[in-house]
């Protein structure tokens, strides 16, 4: 008998991390991977939370401190801070980012009679990107929709700022940092 995938059952199934003293999820379908932090290029002129951009096989991808773009002080870098990689979709075009966050935690499965309205959070966090707030285990995550943490103007940014000549931005910063340790 051979085994079959249902494509019309809805993937429930969100990656879940910690942002300070917070949990938050994100739907797998705008996951692509999760990487250690390596050498991050600053980018002159970036806004804030942009950390700047890293080599991802050949590509350049813009690096975004998660906390900052929320409203949240700044991510610290310890073991556990990584990138999650994600695929983020604007008036029907693509961008993959590099979502800095301060730890992964896994992946869980909600029901959608699990998923409260996101309560109104005031100034502390952008509410518009919580789509919704699961309680598990006595504890609040709060899923947002990667989409709407970004405007079409930081997309553009990001876009533009993925091009050919920060490549050879990259190209450059490797070769000088080949040259010190020569």
């Amino acid at each position: 008998m051979a085994a079959y995938i249902d494509t019309n059952m809805e993937i429930k199934s969100y990656l879940t991390f910690e942002l300070g003293e917070e949990i938050f999820a994100c739907h797998v379908n705008k996951l692509l991977h999760i990487l250690e932090i390596p050498n991050i290029t600053e980018v002159p002129g970036a806004p804030a939370y942009m950390k700047g951009i890293i080599d991802l096989r050949g590509k350049v991808l813009p690096v975004i401190d998660t906390k900052i773009k929320m409203g949240m002080p700044p991510v610290e870098v310890t073991k556990d801070t990584c990138i999650v990689v994600m695929d983020i979709n604007l008036d029907d075009d693509s961008l993959l980012v590099g979502v800095l966050v301060d730890k992964v935690m896994e992946v869980l499965e909600f029901n959608d009679d699990e998923i409260l309205p996101p309560p109104n959070l005031g100034s502390k966090y952008h509410s518009d990107f919580i789509t919704g707030i699961v309680n598990r285990n006595e504890k609040f995550i709060m899923i947002i929709d990667i989409d709407t943490i970004f405007s079409l103007d930081e997309i553009d940014f990001m876009r533009d700022n993925s091009e050919n000549d920060i490549v050879a931005e990259i190209e450059d910063d490797d070769a000088e940092e080949s040259d010190k340790n020569e």
